[in-house]
């Protein structure tokens, strides 16, 4: 009689191997990689910063608005003239006191 030897399924274990490398690959970049898990929270934090960062902008542009609006030839602020123009110029008037 002959005796046959049996082999251990080196095939199937390379097989299963390769398919775990392979499923554990995309894990990795389901979680890890540019459009993963860990980059949306990076991307939807740096949103929030980036409104509220737009937020405080258009509230100065705003304010800037309003000042030019003020000093404008339709409309005349002639207090906001007075404070500029003796702040720029470096006046005062003769009855006020300078306090340093």
């Amino acid at each position: 009689m002959t005796q046959h030897r049996t082999r251990p399924a080196l095939g199937g274990l390379v097989f299963f191997a390769g398919s775990f490398c392979v499923g554990a690959y995309f894990i990795f970049a389901a979680v890890q990689g540019d459009y993963g898990v860990f980059r949306r929270a990076e991307i939807l934090v740096e949103t929030r910063e980036l409104e509220a960062e737009l937020e405080a902008l258009e509230i100065e542009v705003a304010r800037m608005e309003n000042l030019t609006r003020r000093l404008s030839d339709t409309y005349l602020d002639l207090d906001l003239l007075d404070e500029r123009a003796r702040d720029m110029l470096g006046m005062i008037r003769t009855d006020e006191i300078v306090v340093r």
